[in-house]
């Protein structure tokens, strides 16, 4: 079994995030998403992951927001012994980032992955404008 990818989140956010993946790079049977809906509480959530990942082998998390709930979850999943690697914050570029390692082997640094794709465009673009005055 591959590696897998969970992406947990308030609201549908992962469940999305998961769909715009696939639009870009097609249908991905390694992400799962978790979503914790307004009317679930943590327990409910805890219920939903570890009904998710029972049978994974091998897999990572990406949480939408560091100290929110689906984050605590998981944080107190780890706390109590089990080894998942947790980060906070995921994005498009983190998500697509995992699929590219996948295929390639490669070790990422999803903190610096998520770091290096947030740009200001209007800053890129006055670059182009000032090169082609030159």
């Amino acid at each position: 079994m591959s590696k897998q990818l969970v992406l947990i989140s308030h609201g549908r956010f992962c469940e999305e995030l998961k769909t715009t993946t696939e639009m870009i790079m097609g249908p991905q049977a390694d992400i799962h998403a978790v979503a914790l809906l307004p009317e679930e509480g943590p327990d409910d959530f805890t219920a939903k992951f570890l009904d998710t990942v029972k049978d994974f082998e091998d897999y990572l998390v990406f949480a939408d927001l560091l100290g929110g709930t689906p984050c605590n979850v998981v944080s107190r999943l780890i706390l109590e012994g089990k080894d998942i690697d947790l980060y906070a914050g995921m994005n498009l570029p983190m998500v697509i980032e995992f699929l590219n390692a996948s295929l390639t082997g490669a070790d990422v640094d999803y903190p610096k992955k998520a770091v290096e794709n947030i740009v200001k465009v209007n800053d890129i673009l006055a670059g182009l404008s000032d090169d082609e005055d030159e």
